[in-house]
């Protein structure tokens, strides 16, 4: 059965491309789609009636027309502005970075609602100030846990054995902590105190209400 000519979206624009003299390709990140590109025809223009639904770091929700590349966006309306990450140059960059790696980590075309939720509740939560560093950590551990590369901090990845309260090492390309005494058979490991390790624990294994 053929899929129908015409379909809409909730979306968060995460990316944009200049198109021709006025339009734009938009990368979109969607609950049920993943991640999808669009072209937005004339949104570049002064007049134009949808440039302001499809700004990076808007959610909105979005009518598409299919296409044999690419599906073209026929209409959009926002839900979410998220306009105090508009409005402050070190939350924008935050949001931002949040976008990239979703954009980087997610295949095209591969529905995983959980990281668009996560994606959503990260730009929420930016929006309501506080720490945004820890939101951050917060997002790259579960953004990590979500694509399959959740890193190990309860034992050594070397050993597996569990590890002491003291300071151990996390080494990024060995996927997780190494002890004191696997630590000087990887070179890139990073000393981590005690109070580092408990924090990373917490981040992974809550959310953002216990955050």
């Amino acid at each position: 059965m053929s899929k129908p000519r015409t379909y809409q979206t909730e979306a968060i624009i995460i990316k944009k491309t200049k198109l021709g003299e006025a339009g734009r390709i938009l990368t979109l990140y969607t609950p049920h789609l993943g991640k999808i590109q669009a072209v937005a025809k004339g949104v570049r223009r002064p007049r134009s009636k949808m440039a302001g639904h499809l700004e990076l770091l808007t959610h909105s929700q979005i009518a598409l027309a299919r296409g044999r590349n690419i599906d073209t966006i026929t209409g959009t309306q926002t839900i979410n502005g998220f306009l105090p990450l508009k409005s402050d140059l070190e939350l924008s960059a935050c949001a931002l970075y949040a976008t990239e790696l979703v954009n980087q980590f997610a295949a095209d075309d591969v529905e995983d609602y959980p990281v668009f939720q996560l994606l959503l509740a990260t730009l929420q939560r930016l929006c309501q100030g506080g720490n945004s560093d820890l939101v951050l950590r917060y997002f790259e551990l579960q953004l990590l846990d979500n694509v399959g590369y959740r890193p190990q901090l309860e034992q050594c990845v070397a050993c597996h054995k569990p590890l002491e309260e003291t300071t151990n090492a996390f080494c990024p390309s060995a996927g997780g902590m190494l002890c004191s005494s696997c630590r000087p058979t990887q070179p890139f490991a990073y000393p981590l105190s005690l109070e580092a390790q408990k924090a990373l624990r917490s981040l992974q294994g809550g959310d953002y209400e216990t955050i």
